[in-house]
């Protein structure tokens, strides 16, 4: 009895065993079908928008640099930096003469930094100095006291420090070797933020969104994606660069967290099709979406190069008739690049199309630009051209 009853156990769970294997195959399939696979050209919105309020504020200000190498300006009469000198020199209750001001280490420089959103009083910012006068080099210099002004006239940050330069410049009696710009330099952390610029998210019941590059269908998209994810219609696009976002209120005084949430949502932005041309370096940006209708393309120029190869006519030795005349030897060549064909684009190519038809009849950047300019007048490029 144990020899039949042992079989009929294993055939009963074997099914038992094959049906809870394909039911979780039919599991697996599903949540592979419901979880959506990651968009390749989405970005976060944090990347393509701007929240109202955090910004950066330029800062300015003008001072001097000292302990320069005999590179500094020229304190001849009536210059700025002598002046600035002199009274630094008066406060620090220092009467100098004019005999005394003819250092060559000492220079004007102009002072700029970025104030960076919500920084505090006793926080430190990098900034630039720039050369104003004639010096030659601002390195091994340590630049005084300077206040940095706001746009309002305020001062906002203190700056000080020694001068990091990149560039240097040798000079001797024949040559000059300059390497870099040696008249700019970078202070790290050298400036002291004295003043706040007030700002505060927490009272806020409205926020809004500049997007960087304004599109309609970006836009739409993106106050999309926050209502799916707040489960109500609480973002609105007023404009194709601005996002009205009205604070739910269970974020309510607690702004900081709605911005956090919403800012790691990905969005697929749309892209206007442009095509970008630098003529004075010759280079083409292109859009993805760059399409081009049936068109048939030639491109030749006439070259003609002309070669002069004079040659000397001496009399024989000894031959007092003669004389000693150049005979002017001349070549012409004329090529007209017969063996330049037609080609034809057909109609919506890509833009990897597009770039290989173009590319096949031999053009360079130059003539490529008049090829694209001259496809846009014909109506056959659907596409927006943006010379710079």
């Amino acid at each position: 009895m144990r020899g039949t009853n042992a079989p009929r156990a294993l055939i009963s769970r074997r099914p038992r065993c094959s049906r809870l294997a394909a039911g979780f195959a039919i599991v697996c399939l599903l949540v592979a079908l419901i979880i959506p696979a990651p968009a390749g050209a989405s970005s976060r919105i944090k990347d393509l928008v701007d929240f109202q309020g955090v910004r950066d504020n330029q800062l300015v200000g003008y001072g001097l640099v000292v302990g320069l190498n005999n590179t500094g300006d020229t304190l001849k009469d009536g210059s700025f930096t002598k002046q600035s000198l002199q009274s630094m020199l008066n406060r620090l209750g220092v009467k100098p003469t004019e005999k005394g001001l003819t250092s060559k280490n000492v220079a004007a420089v102009m002072v700029t930094a970025s104030l960076p959103p919500f920084a505090r009083q006793g926080t430190r910012v990098d900034v630039s100095v720039s050369a104003l006068g004639d010096a030659d080099s601002l390195q091994g210099g340590t630049l005084l006291v300077t206040p940095l002004l706001g746009a309002d006239g305020e001062v906002y940050a203190v700056a000080q420090g020694q001068v990091a330069v990149g560039g240097f410049s040798a000079k001797g009696t024949a040559t000059t070797v300059t390497k870099g710009v040696p008249t700019s330099g970078r202070i790290a952390n050298g400036a002291i933020v004295e003043r706040e610029v007030g700002f505060e998210f927490a009272n806020m019941n409205e926020i809004k969104l500049a997007l960087r590059s304004p599109d309609l269908t970006t836009a739409r998209r993106i106050a999309q994606a926050i209502n799916t994810h707040l489960g109500k219609p609480a973002a609105r696009p007023s404009d194709p660069g601005t996002i009205g976002l009205l604070v739910p209120d269970s974020y309510r005084g607690n702004v900081v967290n709605l911005l956090t949430d919403i800012e790691q949502l990905r969005v697929e932005p749309d892209l206007v099709a442009r095509i970008v041309i630098d003529e004075n370096s010759g280079i083409i940006v292109m859009g993805e979406n760059v399409r081009v209708s049936t068109v048939a393309i030639a491109q030749g120029n006439l070259t003609i190069r002309i070669t002069e190869t004079p040659q000397v006519s001496q009399p024989q030795p000894f031959n007092n008739s003669g004389s000693t005349v150049v005979v002017p030897r001349t070549s012409v060549d004329v090529d007209e690049q017969k063996d330049r064909q037609l080609g034809v684009l057909t109609t919506g190519v890509t833009l990897q199309e597009l770039v290989n038809g173009l590319n096949a009849l031999g053009v360079g950047p130059r003539d490529l630009i008049a090829i694209l300019q001259a496809i846009k007048a014909a109506g056959a490029l659907h596409a927006e051209i943006q010379v710079m």
